[in-house]
C-alpha cells in the first residue's frame, strides 16, 4: 500500500486502508441524542460496506460505484435530517474521491456542494482551504500523469544531504532509478532490502539510484542512511511531504519511482521486488 500525502490542512486522513466512522472524521463527536438515529445507522452501514471493499484491496471507481450512488440515495431519504448529519454523508463521498480513488477534482465538487447547500454547518477545517488544497492536488496529479513511460524525465539540479550540488545530468548515459521515499514510510522500508540488493549487483554496470527523501528531519535521515548502508545520492530539502521536487514532479504518494534509460527516458514506474531487478538488467543490456 502507498502512503498518501496529506493534502488538506488539519484534516484527518485515512489510516491504513480503513474509513473511520464519519462522526469523528472531522473532529465532531456527537452523542446519540444529538443525531437522527436512522440517518447515522444508514451512514454507519455505508461506511462498513466501504471498509469491507478497502480491506479486500479495492481501489478503483468501478468498485465503489454503488457506494457513491448510495450517498445520493441517503441524502434523498434523509432530506429533513440535521444538516450536520447530511454533511457527514457527503463527506464519505468526498473522502472516497480524494483519499481512495485519487480524483481530487471530484472531491472539490462535493465540497462546493456542501458550501452551497449547507452553509451553516461548521467543519473542523476551513472549507475554502480544503477546496484550494484539493485543486492543488489535482494539478499535482496531472503533472504526475504527464510523466508517463516513454517521456523524458525533466532535468533537475539539487543538493545532496551534505549540501553539495548534484543533478540528473551528472548521470547521463546511466540507467537511473529516481526514488521518492521517506524514513517514516513503511512500504519504503519494506522495499529497501531489494533496492540494496539491486544497487550492489548493478551499480558497477552503470546503474545509479537517486533518492529524493521527503523527510523533514535531516539528522534522522542521515542516521538512517548510515545505518542501512544507503550510499547512493540523496536529496532532502527538509520540507517533508511538500518538498520542492515532489511538488514539481507531481509526487503525491510514496514510494514513487521512475526508472530511466541512458538517455533519460522513463522506461518504467513504481517497480517493486523482482520486477525492479528484471527491468534494470534488461535496460543495462540495451545501453
Amino acid at each position: 500500500m502507498f502512503h498518501l500525502i496529506p493534502i488538506m490542512k488539519n484534516m484527518n486522513k485515512f489510516l491504513a486502508v480503513l474509513f473511520v466512522v464519519t462522526l469523528i472524521l472531522w473532529g465532531r463527536n456527537l452523542s446519540a441524542a444529538e443525531t437522527n438515529d436512522t440517518t447515522i445507522a444508514d451512514l454507519t452501514n455505508l461506511v462498513a460496506t466501504i471498509n469491507v471493499k478497502l480491506e479486500a484491496g479495492k481501489n478503483q471507481e468501478a468498485d465503489f460505484t454503488d457506494n457513491l450512488k448510495e450517498v445520493d440515495v441517503l441524502l434523498a431519504k434523509h432530506k429533513g435530517a440535521r444538516p450536520d448529519d447530511l454533511v457527514e454523508i457527503l463527506l464519505v463521498k468526498a473522502q472516497l474521491y480524494s483519499d481512495v480513488l485519487g480524483e481530487p477534482e471530484k472531491a472539490v465538487e462535493v465540497f462546493k456542494q456542501i458550501k452551497r447547500d449547507f452553509p451553516t454547518v461548521q467543519l473542523n477545517v476551513n472549507i475554502d482551504d480544503a477546496i484550494s488544497d484539493l485543486q492543488a492536488r489535482a494539478k499535482q496529479l496531472a503533472i504526475g500523469k504527464a510523466l508517463a513511460v516513454g517521456t523524458k524525465f525533466p532535468e533537475f539540479t539539487t543538493t545532496n544531504v551534505t549540501g553539495g550540488p548534484f543533478s540528473l545530468a551528472d548521470e547521463k548515459g546511466k540507467v537511473v532509478l529516481i526514488d521518492f521515499w521517506a524514513t517514516w514510510c513503511l512500504p519504503c522500508q519494506a522495499e529497501l532490502p531489494n533496492l540494496l540488493k539491486v544497487y550492489e549487483k548493478y551499480h558497477s554496470q552503470d546503474f545509479e539510484i537517486i533518492g529524493i527523501s521527503l523527510d523533514s528531519e535531516k539528522p534522522k535521515l542521515e542516521s538512517f542512511l548510515k545505518e542501512n548502508g544507503m550510499t547512493w545520492p540523496q536529496s532532502c530539502d527538509g520540507a517533508g511531504m511538500g518538498g520542492k521536487l515532489a511538488v514539481e514532479f507531481g509526487v503525491y504518494q510514496i514510494p514513487t519511482t521512475f526508472l530511466l534509460d541512458g538517455q533519460g527516458t522513463i522506461i518504467a514506474k513504481d517497480l517493486r521486488g523482482d520486477s525492479l531487478e528484471q527491468s534494470v538488467a534488461k535496460a543495462l543490456t540495451k545501453k
